[in-house]
Parts: structure tokens; sequence; C-alpha cells
């Protein structure tokens, strides 16, 4: 399962049309909204956007850490911002991978792949 986490319900949709062919997508609007949901469901990826009102994407990603069943859950990062110091920071709270928006699907899908099945997908080099 997947957690999708975007304030833009555009986003959300966009991502579960992609994904949804392939996993089970849950998609929430905001950072609270998927902490309270995450209390009771343990996904296998957790997709969010950094820029949302009330929780950002960085506090979201700094108290999934905390968590004891999620503490190893991959996390992807979303954002408009390309700037290397803004992946270097999702990298240093603990998120897997970034990907900046606009995405390319297939780039999606791979690393949705890679971040769900990261030894067989090393294995099929």
């Amino acid at each position: 399962m997947i957690l999708v986490v975007d304030d833009e319900q555009t986003t959300c949709l966009l991502l579960e049309n992609f994904l949804s062919k392939d996993y089970n997508v849950v998609t929430k609007s905001s950072g609270i909204e998927a902490l309270a949901w995450l209390n009771n469901h343990l996904p296998d990826l957790i997709i969010t956007d950094i820029q949302m009102p009330g929780m950002s994407g960085y506090e979201l990603l700094k108290e999934v850490r905390l968590i004891g069943f999620h503490m190893h859950t991959p996390v992807v990062m979303l954002s408009a911002n390309k700037e290397s110091k803004e992946r270097i920071k999702c990298y240093q709270l603990g998120a897997q991978d970034y990907l900046t928006k606009p995405f390319n699907p297939e780039e999606l899908l791979e690393i949705t792949k890679k971040n769900l099945f990261p030894i067989h997908y090393a294995n099929a080099w």
C-alpha cells in the first residue's frame, strides 16, 4: 500500500491514477490527516509533497521517523523546488528519494519500484 500526501487534489489524483494500476493507493490532503491515518495503518511507501499548509512534508517526515512502526518506511518527497540544498535537507531528514514537480510518470514508477523492492530491483540489472 502506498500513502500519497499532497494538499493539491489534482496531484493526488494524478499519483493515484499512475500508481493504482499496480498498487493499492491511499491519498490524504495534509500531513496531519496522514499522521492520523498512520496510527492504524502500515504503508509500504509514503510519497509526500513538501509545501503543505498546517504541517509541511519536512515535519511529516520527522514525525514518521519518530514512530516505531514507520521508522523504516521509505519516503519519497515531492517538490517544485529543484535546488540541491532542498534535496540534501530531505535526505538528511531521512527521505529515500526526491522527485521534482512536474514529474515524469515513468520516473515516478521506477522510483516506486526501487523503494518497494530494493533488492529485487538491484538484482534485475
